[in-house]
């Protein structure tokens, strides 16, 4: 499948890597499908819209960030994404001039279905997790890299 995107032109990509997100990402209700593209030897990828160039998403592996990220997803949206056994969980980066002040939100994360292809941006209410963590990692925050 070819879609056109902002940054790299016309992109093919395959069916394996289009997500169907049942009522979109909260904001963008009415696009339905995504194609998750790998940024090769990072631990970021983009999710593009199939239908709409102008709209993606950086997202992060918040694992390379903060290895003792944890949440218990919902029986609900487990049942929605029909999850039986692997998922695949990135989260929303936020890019700003500075990269230090760049943010990732761990609160609202990505998931996907690799099995389905179902993707969802899940809300964990009961969690202490933020809308805008620094993108420093844990270790560089406990070594005192962290900085302000």
């Amino acid at each position: 499948m070819i879609i056109e995107t902002l940054s790299w032109g016309k992109l093919e990509v395959t069916e394996e890597q289009v997500y169907h997100f049942n009522k979109g990402i909260p904001g963008f209700d009415e696009e339905t499908d995504f194609a998750l593209i790998a940024m090769e030897d990072t631990p970021f990828w983009y999710l593009q819209s199939t239908k709409e160039k102008e709209l993606s998403f950086l997202l992060g592996d918040p694992f390379a960030f903060y290895p003792s990220y944890e949440f218990e997803l919902p029986d609900d949206e487990t049942e929605e994404l029909e999850i039986q056994s692997d998922i695949i969980v990135r989260c929303i980066i936020t890019l700003k001039d500075q990269v230090d002040k760049s943010t990732i939100n761990l609160l609202a994360p990505i998931v996907l279905n690799p099995g389905n292809r179902k993707g969802k941006q899940v809300v964990l209410h009961k969690s202490s997790y933020l809308t805008k963590h620094t993108l420093l990692s844990e270790k560089s925050v406990e070594d005192g890299k962290g900085g302000d």
